[in-house]
């Protein structure tokens, strides 16, 4: 993943899967907002399984790129078998990857099964390929370079992603719960590809700063500690302007799609119909006078030589 295609790549992936996901849940929200029960994926229109089929093939390529593709010999181990210091950021990689395609496989089978608690092992699931990428996203950088400035900042959003699969197992009608994580797997792909430009184009590195190779892994060293701190500052307000653009992008997206699909209440309608109920309502009254009177036995009396009709005393 430490280089431009990779990043790009992966970011993609996410960037799609969030996309995705963020429209389906606002639509069906939007739909039904009274019965709204968010679930775990979204069959496509003409394959049922794109979605899972999409993150397993990414998963592959991934992890193909680390340990096969990307190793000048194509294979990630030393000549005794061991695993070389140098190899230890590509099985960290692909052990995400790995995790994630495990999700996604049982995604399909699950599905197949149909067994009465499939949601929540889904939740389950991605909730531990999350944990396996914050997990591993720790260890790979520090917070010196702008690299683990970008890391830092990504693991906070991965944390987010974390949290809001494991609150859907216990929220499953909660439609926040479902626009934030919908909206934290997209914002990761933006994150991935803002990494791949940044970092590994060198027309966009920050001033005083250079791109080497340590060791089969790309790093960025800057001329001293201005440049450092430079650096290191302009990636904490490049995260600040993503995180306020995908927050604008995500309540401007739930506006569009909720005018789109959203209930259409005709309250003038419902006015008309309460006063159609109103008349309905005073037309029996009538009708019950009329009835009592016709039932109320006719007596005849005379005072004096005026005769009156119904008068019961």
């Amino acid at each position: 993943m430490g280089t431009f295609v990779g990043h790009i790549g992966v970011g993609l992936v996410f960037f799609l899967i969030g996309l995705w996901h963020l429209f389906s849940h606002i639509k069906l929200h939007a739909l039904h907002p009274n019965s709204y029960t968010a679930p775990l994926w979204f069959p496509s229109f003409k394959f049922r399984y794109a979605e899972p089929f999409l993150i397993m093939a990414g998963s592959m390529a991934s992890i193909s790129m680390e340990l096969f593709i990307g190793p000048k010999r194509h294979q990630p181990l030393d000549r005794d078998g061991t695993i070389p210091s140098n190899h230890l950021n590509n099985f960290e990689h692909a052990s995400i990857s790995f995790a994630m395609f495990v999700y996604a496989a049982f995604v399909v089978i699950l599905d197949r099964i149909q067994p009465k608690a499939s949601r929540s092992l889904g939740h389950f699931l991605g909730s531990i390929a999350f944990a396996q990428e914050l997990l591993l996203s720790h260890s790979s950088t520090d917070h010196i370079t702008p690299i683990g400035q970008y890391h830092f900042f990504l693991r906070l959003v991965i944390s987010v992603s974390l949290t809001t699969f494991i609150m859907g197992i216990g929220f499953p009608n909660s439609f926040m719960v479902s626009f934030v994580r919908s909206l934290s797997i997209f914002f990761q792909g933006v994150l991935f590809i803002a990494m791949g430009i940044m970092l590994y184009i060198p027309e966009f590195l920050p001033k005083g700063c250079l791109l080497y190779d340590e060791n089969g892994r790309k790093e960025i060293r800057c001329s001293g500690e201005e440049a450092l701190h430079r650096a290191n500052s302009l990636v904490k307000l490049e995260f600040s302007w993503f995180l306020v653009g995908t927050a604008i992008f995500g309540v401007s997206f739930y506006l569009i799609l909720v005018k789109i699909y959203g209930e259409k209440v005709e309250y003038f309608y419902l006015g008309r119909k309460e006063e159609n109920k109103g008349e309905e309502e005073s037309n029996d009254i009538e009708t019950q006078k009329k009835i009592a009177c016709t039932e109320t036995p006719s007596t005849k009396c005379k005072v004096g030589k005026v005769e009156l009709k119904n008068c019961l005393w």
